[in-house]
């Protein structure tokens, strides 16, 4: 690969770098709106989607109103003054609380938040990722090229917690879990 070329894919790299951070922006913003368009949905009990439901449910309190009637009539409570059934029908769940509205707009947020670095990270690795490729095809000593390989990441730099390395642990003295071992 020329010098030429190698120049030439780097720039295209870096525009795409540049553009995916962008798209990212852009579809944390489309998520965060549809997110929105959720908390605030407002479904109408006459819609075609759980007519039967309702029905089976306005059917179901008809028959326990009409129990209840019958108890009152028995007890010599006036129709007019006995107590009733009805369907009932939150159009918002959950979500017409406004405190919990808030609530899952912030989870909403933070998991767009970490969804978006998560993203990042990988459109960054990969830039890298090809920008090294470039270097290494120039890189002509080995010392250049073993400098490069020397590059720790960040899983030997973070290696996995062994529990044994947390220390032992401190278990009251009568535990039958002291004597395991």
């Amino acid at each position: 690969m020329t010098k030429t070329e190698r120049g030439e894919l780097e720039r295209i790299i870096k525009g795409r770098r540049r553009v995916a951070s962008k798209a990212i922006e852009q579809r944390k913003a489309e998520l965060l709106a549809d997110a929105e368009q959720r908390l605030a949905a407002k479904y109408k009990i006459s819609d075609v989607a759980w007519a039967d439901v309702t029905a089976s449910a306005e059917k179901a309190v008809q028959d326990a109103d009409s129990i209840v009637a019958q108890k009152c009539r028995e007890l010599g409570i006036p129709e007019e003054f006995r107590p009733s059934l009805s369907i009932g029908w939150w159009s918002r769940g959950e979500n017409m609380l406004r405190e919990r509205r808030v609530e899952l707009r912030k989870v909403a947020q933070t998991r767009i938040d970490a969804m978006a670095r998560k993203a990042l990270l990988a459109i960054e690795t990969k830039a890298l990722d090809g920008l090294t490729q470039l270097a290494t095809g120039a890189l002509e000593s080995e010392d250049a090229r073993q400098f490069l390989a020397a590059m720790p990441n960040v899983e030997a730099l973070m290696p996995p917690i062994e529990i044994q390395s947390l220390g032992p642990l401190a278990l009251p003295a009568d535990s039958p879990l002291r004597a395991v071992k």
